[in-house]
C-alpha cells in the first residue's frame, strides 16, 4: 500500500478525522512511531488550512495497534505564515499528544543558509544492504517491508549482533513504486531506521519512544534520501537519537531528535 493511502485521513466532524492504521507499518507490533505522527499531520495539516508541517512534537502515552484512529485538532494560534496546532491521536484511548507549526506551503524561500554540516558518505545504494523483514526472528520488523531501505555496509552487521562500536545507523531511503516524497514522509523516514544504540554492546530490543521531534526543512526532490542517525549519551536508562535526512542533492530536508526507553 502506498504511504499516502496508508496515512491518509477523513473528516467526520468539525475538529476530528478519522483514518486506519495499517498492519505490518509496525515494529514488535506496535506501530511506528513516525507513522502515527504522518497520520496525525495530515489531520493537523487539513485543520490549518492545507499549511504543511515545519516542526512536529508528539508525545507517546500508549502503544497503538493496526485498526481506526481519530485525530481531534485544536488550534493554538492561526498568524500570517504560521499556525500552531495541537492534537490528539486516539485508538481506544489517548496514544500520542502532538503539538505543531505549520506553514505556507507556498512561502518565498529565505536567501540566509548554513550548513554546518554535510551528508553522510555512503556507499550507492545497490552496495548497501536492503533491509527486509526476518523470517526468523524479529529483526528488520515488518515496517521495512512498505518502503526501500538500505543500511551502510558498516552498521548493518549490527543485526546480525555484529555491532561496530559506533552508536550509528546510516542508510537510503525510498518510497515504493515510485511514491513521491511529501512533507509528511519524513515524519516516517525519521523513525524508520534500526536505533543507533544497535551498534553498541547492550541489549537489543524495542526501544520505546517517549518524546520525538522532527522538523521539515525542505521538501525532497531526489529519488534517494541519505540519512544518519547517531545517539551521544545512554544514561539513566534513556537514550537521545538525533537524526538528519538529506536529499540526494545535498540538501538537508529534515532534522529529528527523539528520546526513548533503553532496552532491557
Amino acid at each position: 500500500m502506498r504511504f499516502a493511502d496508508a496515512s491518509a485521513v477523513a473528516k467526520v466532524g468539525e475538529s476530528t478525522w478519522r483514518g486506519e492504521v495499517q498492519p505490518d507499518w509496525d515494529i514488535f507490533g506496535v506501530s511506528n512511531g513516525g507513522y502515527l505522527m504522518a497520520i496525525a499531520a495530515r489531520a493537523m495539516s487539513e485543520a490549518a488550512g492545507g499549511r504543511l508541517p515545519v516542526s512536529l512534537t508528539s508525545h507517546f502515552t500508549k502503544p497503538v495497534s493496526a485498526g481506526p484512529v481519530e485525530v481531534a485538532v485544536e488550534p493554538v494560534k492561526v498568524g500570517r505564515s504560521f499556525s500552531t496546532m495541537r492534537a490528539q491521536l486516539a485508538s481506544e484511548a489517548d496514544s500520542l499528544s502532538l503539538l505543531g507549526s505549520f506553514a505556507d506551503p507556498e512561502r518565498p524561500e529565505h536567501d540566509v543558509t548554513y550548513t554546518g554540516a554535510s551528508p553522510p558518505q555512503m556507499p550507492p545504494p545497490e552496495e548497501c544492504v536492503r533491509a527486509r523483514p526476518a523470517v526468523d526472528g524479529p529483526l528488520p520488523p515488518p515496517l521495512v517491508a512498505q518502503f526501500d531501505q538500505r543500511i551502510h555496509p558498516e552498521d548493518a552487521n549490527a543485526l546480525k549482533g555484529q555491532p561496530s562500536g559506533v552508536a550509528r545507523t546510516r542508510g537510503w531511503f525510498r518510497l515504493l513504486d515510485d511514491e513521491p516524497f511529501d512533507p509528511f514522509t519524513l515524519l516516517l523516514v525519521a523513525d524508520a531506521f534500526p536505533p543507533a544504540i544497535f551498534n553498541l554492546d547492550l541489549p537489543m530490543g524495542w526501544t520505546p519512544t517517549l518524546e520525538m521531534t522532527t522538523q521539515v526543512r525542505a521538501r525532497p526532490t531526489t529519488e534517494w534520501l541519505r540519512c544518519q542517525f547517531t545517539t551521544r549519551f545512554v544514561t539513566g536508562g534513556l537514550l537521545e537519537e538525533d537524526g538528519e535526512i538529506w536529499d540526494d542533492a545535498g540538501r538537508l530536508v529534515a532534522l529529528s531528535r527523539q528520546l526513548a526507553l533503553v532496552s532491557r
